[in-house]
């Protein structure tokens, strides 16, 4: 008798913080998409994404394509301190 109900002490001791924990979960779920569905939440994702892809657009000058001589010329300059590296 005596053990049985140390045992149930001991379970009701150690499932306190568990149910602690369960409750704070579903608390802190609540808060961070109540009232927003699914498609809502994608079309604000979606918004976002157009926002920064314009931004970073505006933020770069126009890329101009290099000659073939320029282009040469940059190879061996990568070649040549890709060399000093090694060294």
């Amino acid at each position: 008798m005596k053990r049985c109900i140390a045992l149930l002490v001991a379970l009701a001791v150690a499932a306190g913080p568990a149910f602690a924990q369960q409750r704070e979960r579903r608390v802190q779920g609540q808060g961070k998409n109540q009232g927003t569905s699914k498609d809502q939440r994608q079309g604000m994702r979606d918004d976002m994404r157009e926002v920064f892809r314009d931004r970073n657009r505006q933020d770069r000058p126009p890329q101009r394509q290099l000659s073939p001589q320029e282009r040469e010329k940059l190879r061996r300059d990568i070649q040549d301190a890709n060399k000093d590296l090694r060294k």
